[in-house]
């Protein structure tokens, strides 16, 4: 058996069917042991231009947990913007989170941060992580090398890349990036310049220096 296919294997979740004290079932994914879910009542939220009127029971959670025990939690209407501001935390907070080997810079967590609230402010909620939302390591330079390669400012670029995930189905926010990364673009020869010129700023010896003092 071919490594691929083992790590395929090794990779692939799965799921228990759980038979829930109300009567549905739930799916939990490996060890997981709750599911959470936001639940909106619309017939008890009415809005008029930029007004909101929401009833008790308006918007709740709903916490199943794998035992088949479920609690449904109706948020008090006295605490819905404390709530509101903790949910906008942990969303934009989510847009930054990434695995240690990709990491992301400053600059990386501004774009992503820009491009979330870009979405949110339009009205959408914007791509959850598992469908190609979050911060992507080296976009900055992405971005930096578009710019340059174009002679296009930042904001017509950044609008530019966020039309062409909305309009092309299937594309992720990764694979945009990566597209532009190719060796033998132009854009690929100027990033791998400017991870050179910023690798030669951050190493804090001169190799050529260095070889000559040997």
């Amino acid at each position: 058996m071919n490594d691929t296919v083992e790590a395929a294997k090794k990779t692939k979740t799965e799921y228990l069917a759980v038979n829930m004290t109300d009567g549905r079932t739930v799916n939990f994914a490996g060890k997981r042991k709750v599911n959470k879910e936001t639940l909106l009542d619309e017939t008890k939220i009415a809005v008029d231009d930029d007004t909101v009127t929401m009833e008790p029971g308006a918007v709740s959670i709903r916490m199943d947990f794998r035992n088949g025990e479920t609690r449904i939690i109706s948020l008090p209407l006295a605490l819905l913007a404390q709530f509101a501001g903790h949910g906008a935390e942990q969303k934009f907070g989510d847009e930054l989170a990434t695995t240690a080997d990709k990491p992301l810079s400053e600059d990386d967590m501004l774009l992503a941060i820009d491009d979330l609230n870009a979405s949110i402010q339009a009205g959408k909620w914007g791509k959850g992580r598992a469908a190609g939302g979050g911060g992507v390591s080296g976009a900055s330079i992405v971005v930096q090398a578009i710019m340059e390669a174009t002679g296009k400012d930042l904001t017509f670029v950044k609008a530019w890349l966020q039309k062409k995930l909305e309009t092309t189905e299937g594309l992720t926010r990764q694979a945009l990036y990566a597209s532009f990364r190719v060796s033998t673009s132009k854009t690929g020869q100027i990033i791998s310049r400017l991870e050179a010129e910023k690798a030669a700023k951050t190493s804090g010896l001169n190799a050529d220096e260095e070889l000559a003092g040997m």
